[in-house]
């Protein structure tokens, strides 16, 4: 396994430490030249010195040898830049970091459908905490072949769910819509930017990631 970072901060630093141990392969791309002098002291990965939004240094990183490619700068902007030209470069999944929520559309509708969202993430597992909710409940009962996808409705997604006509693997859940949370079934009417979520059986996955464009863009899926 080999992944890429763009910004060695603190989430970076951490990840990157953890996913040594286990021996996976590191590359992280930084612009600030003393940080990459202080963290190549204790911290085993291969560093590139550059802006990791330029598509030339992007490429010294050997996008097609690369596994993920996780752009956690501190700026929102810079980040969804350096994702589109790490996509366009051919990096197989692009993370990207935004601490903005109003930027999580824009992202995808760009194709960046693997977005972290720091604050939102933490606001909801404290929220869940103090709703006496386990925030890790889900990631325990999803096992086995199971697992859980989601997408952005299109225009054409429009109609019923039943008008999905999803591989018999698959089931929708629920969606979201203007932060409304509904349940679904077969005549749950789908609007456009509706966020769909679906629980399906693995080899179902390959099907849904092709249907909605998301094959070699990433996706969200548990």
């Amino acid at each position: 396994m080999r992944t890429v970072f763009i910004g060695a901060g603190p989430v970076t630093t951490m990840t990157a430490q953890q996913l040594l141990a286990n021996d996976y392969e590191v590359v992280i791309i930084e612009k600030d030249k003393a940080l990459i002098d202080e963290l190549s002291a204790d911290l085993g990965a291969g560093f590139i010195h550059g802006d990791g939004s330029k598509p030339a240094i992007l490429r010294e990183a050997d996008p097609a040898a690369t596994d993920f490619l996780f752009s956690l700068t501190g700026n929102d902007q810079n980040n969804i830049l350096a994702s589109l030209v790490g996509r366009s470069l051919g990096f197989k999944r692009v993370v990207t970091r935004i601490e903005d929520p109003a930027y999580e559309h824009i992202c995808i509708e760009l194709g960046l459908e693997d977005i972290i969202i720091p604050d939102y993430t933490i606001a909801r597992y404290l929220a869940d905490m103090c709703a006496g909710q386990n925030p890790l409940q889900l990631s325990a009962v999803i096992k086995g072949k199971a697992r859980v996808f989601s997408f952005v409705a299109r225009e054409q997604d429009e109609g019923t769910v039943k008008d999905l006509k999803l591989p018999d693997d698959c089931r929708v859940m629920f969606l979201y819509r203007n932060d409304n949370f509904i349940f679904a079934d077969e005549d749950t009417s789908l609007l456009k930017n509706d966020e769909v979520v679906i629980i399906s059986r693995l080899k179902a996955l390959p099907e849904l990631e092709a249907r909605w464009n998301l094959k070699g863009k990433g996706n969200q899926q548990a």
